[in-house]
């Protein structure tokens, strides 16, 4: 027997950036169901953003934070053409965000081993003594202000290039509704605080009263006190990453050694 065989599991990544989640879920036998809790549009000020990376060649580091970051970013720069310095580095926070970059054909990228998060990748060499570094991040509007914010202790000069945002969704949560009405739902996995949030203010009083009740699969501590604070007290399951491979081994680790799915 497949090992989710029958689960219902909720995936509420944006639209585009959902299927080979599900069809890794479909595989082990899961029935995904699929509502994007956000959707991921033009940041608000592309002039800012423009103005930024007019210097790219100044810098020593360029970070991705996502792999919107690199989709948007590198979308954005291709519209103005700005080309991308050959001497400034790369490295990303998770898997997703450097496979984005070597679809690209970028080969050397930085990439944290075991949690994928800001403090995995401060915690590496490169960034240990920033001393005068020159460090570039892209990242969506409003992100965490902890990455930047350490270099910038450590010595470094730090800018943010913000190149995408994420907006609440514009699809009808009725559908959701009445799937979760008529069958439950077993697990909804939820990677951002901005999609929780979303999906928390679009499901109404009686969709969140489902909601505390169901197994959630998110990303890390922070993403997890969100949850907490939304009085979200149900089980809370913490992937190390974002990416496919992080949720599925939460996933299967915390039904094979819990049981409660």
């Amino acid at each position: 027997m497949s090992e989710l065989a029958g689960l219902k599991i909720l995936v509420t990544r944006p639209t585009g950036q959902s299927q080979g989640l599900m069809d890794q879920l479909t595989t082990l036998g899961a029935k995904p169901i699929h509502f994007a809790a956000v959707e991921i549009v033009e940041p608000r000020d592309i002039a800012s953003f423009k103005a930024v990376v007019a210097d790219l060649p100044g810098y020593d580091w360029a970070i991705f934070i996502s792999p919107n970051a690199v989709t948007h970013a590198f979308n954005l720069m291709q519209g103005f053409g700005r080309e991308w310095p050959t001497k400034l580095r790369m490295a990303a926070i998770g898997r997703g965000s450097a496979r984005e970059l070597k679809r690209l054909g970028f080969t050397d990228i930085l990439v944290p081993e075991g949690r994928f998060d800001s403090e995995s990748l401060l915690s590496m060499d490169p960034f240990q003594d920033a001393d005068s570094l020159r460090v570039i991040i892209f990242r969506g509007e409003g992100g965490r202000e902890l990455l930047g914010d350490t270099l910038k202790a450590r010595g470094a000069f730090v800018q943010y290039a913000e190149c995408y945002r994420r907006a609440a969704p514009s699809a009808d949560v009725s559908g959701l509704l009445r799937a979760w009405a008529r069958n439950g739902l077993d697990a909804v996995i939820v990677t951002s605080v901005e999609g929780l949030h979303h999906l928390y203010d679009a499901l109404g009083q009686v969709g969140r009263q489902w909601l505390t009740k169901t197994p959630l699969v998110v990303v890390g501590t922070r993403l997890r006190d969100a949850c907490l604070a939304l009085g979200l007290k149900g089980p809370l399951v913490v992937a190390t990453g974002a990416d496919d491979e992080a949720l599925i081994a939460a996933l299967l680790a915390w039904r094979a050694d819990k049981n409660l799915l």
